[in-house]
């Protein structure tokens, strides 16, 4: 790997963040030598996690979710298995750090607004202003199953910007110096410093106001993720960070120009919107040594064979890949190299993923490292953002991608804890560092600040119409709250 020397050169430093997940992104990881396996010991993985993402000065921890416990992600997506939830493990590390920001997950179809503004207010002071919301919206059938949804055909985006907007009033009821705490006066709480809502919208009632004191950052920045148009207005609108997955250095710039060019139309200020690519490394000292890992991790991937568990997915196979590339009827196991006479024969689909094992693991067909049917088939299963290499291979990727304008940032999956993340953060980011694409220490102290995003000022939410606030008499529980919806009109 190399740089492309015709990029223009980009101002500023890139976004650079880990996804939590003490079981490894890769499927097979946590069947590594030496890596975490035991979620019962995850209170000690994440401390140490966290330990050295703030020692390399990462911007930020993600902590995802997934609504649904099928033991079908244990072969597929195994550290979304019995783990700790999302907010529950941000508080933890919010006494155990002091700079990296903390970022976790609420899906807006199933949570309560009033109860997430709260949880989020308090993480945000406890942290000292570095947590961050990650607002998801899908439903999978799984998560239907153990929640209660919102509502039976109710656009998602739509209960999302309500949501939101709840969310924002919440904190915004209170003013940074509503406590004025005079004990001579007996004062506690400035009364013009606190307002209600009486928010009564399509989704939700809410009366306020809201039931921690306003966050630090002032409000709590947001992260939301996906491809779809929908999404994308979303971020462009109302989030400081979106999270994509495009398919190649094309699409990503592509949907940068468009998520900043919609952020700009809608009156934000350059740089609103940090758009984040997902990593997955797996780096050595050498990309030889970085290959032999990612062979070891392809040999490690359950498949349908004389001793293996009975719930392997039944995909696993060779006659599966063979049929997939477009050769069904040759007599191949799953170990079988594939041959150049193979090879030729694949149709457009296993061409693709010759390229992709070839990326992976340097295996070419008939050459002095011959790919096998089985490195096809984890190629096939896990279409994850692999980059495997030495430290300068992944830091050329990364450069490419910000130079190029395909993203802002990075957020960094590890194939197992802790030596694959240990070896990306003492390898590959000072790298980063002597290039000049990530800072050598931390300069701020809040999530905002390593985002580059403002502290937003106060809008108080505007009394309903015959309200206390605005007549004097007892408030409505249920007036119309124009002014906060009003924000998320089409």
């Amino acid at each position: 790997m190399s740089v492309d020397e015709s990029l223009p050169p980009r101002e500023g430093r890139l976004v650079l963040g880990a996804a939590v997940r003490t079981l490894g992104a890769f499927p097979s990881g946590w069947r590594m030598d030496g890596a975490h396996r035991d979620p019962a010991r995850d209170p000690q993985a994440l401390k140490r996690l966290a330990k050295e993402a703030e020692r390399a000065h990462l911007d930020y921890l993600f902590f995802g979710d997934w609504l649904s416990g099928s033991l079908d992600l244990a072969f597929t997506d195994p550290y979304l298995l019995g783990r700790v939830d999302p907010l529950s493990s941000a508080g933890f590390l919010a006494a155990t750090t002091s700079r990296i920001g903390l970022v976790a997950t609420v899906n807006t179809s199933h949570s309560d607004p009033v109860a997430t503004a709260r949880t989020a207010a308090s993480l945000d002071r406890l942290s000292a202003g570095r947590f961050g919301l990650n607002l998801t919206v899908g439903t999978e059938h799984g998560e239907a199953a153990d929640q209660a949804p919102t509502g039976p055909g109710h656009n998602r985006h739509d209960v999302a910007e309500e949501y939101l907007a709840v969310l924002r009033a919440l904190w915004d009821s209170w003013s940074d110096d509503a406590f004025v705490a005079d004990a001579a006066s007996a004062t506690l709480v400035d009364p013009a410093g606190v307002s209600a809502l009486d928010h009564a919208g399509r989704y939700f009632r809410v009366a306020g106001p809201g039931l921690a004191p306003r966050p630090l950052q002032g409000q709590v920045p947001i992260v939301h993720a996906d491809i779809s148009s929908r999404a994308r207005r979303f971020s462009a609108e109302h989030a400081e960070v979106h999270m994509i997955s495009p398919g190649g250095l094309r699409e990503g710039a592509a949907i940068v120009r468009e998520v900043h060019a919609a952020a700009a139309a809608a009156g934000r200020e350059p740089g609103a919107v940090t758009v984040v690519v997902p990593l997955l490394p797996v780096v050595a000292p050498s990309r030889a040594e970085a290959w032999e890992i990612y062979d070891r991790l392809v040999a490690l991937v359950p498949v349908v064979e004389a001793g293996a568990p009975p719930e392997v997915p039944a995909d696993r196979t060779a006659s599966h890949i063979r049929r997939i590339v477009g050769v069904p009827l040759l007599p191949r196991e799953l170990d079988d190299v594939v041959s150049a006479a193979d090879a030729e024969r694949f149709n457009a689909a296993g061409a693709r993923l010759l390229e992709t094992a070839r990326r992976r693991s340097g295996r070419t067909p008939g050459g002095s490292r011959p790919v096998s049917y089985r490195h096809l088939l984890v190629a096939r299963l896990f279409a994850l953002p692999i980059v495997v290499g030495s430290p300068a291979d992944i830091a050329d990727h990364i450069e490419t991608w910000f130079r190029a304008g395909a993203a802002d940032g990075f957020t960094v999956q590890s194939a197992y804890l802790h030596e694959q993340f240990e070896a990306f953060t003492r390898l590959v980011v000072p790298l980063l560092v002597e290039r000049g694409l990530f800072r050598a220490d931390y300069d701020t102290r809040t999530l905002r600040g390593h985002l580059g995003a403002p502290h937003p000022e106060r809008v108080a939410p505007r009394p309903a119409a015959g309200s206390a606030t605005a007549t004097n008499e007892t408030p409505p529980r249920a007036g119309a709250f124009d002014g906060v919806v009003g924000l998320f009109a089409n």
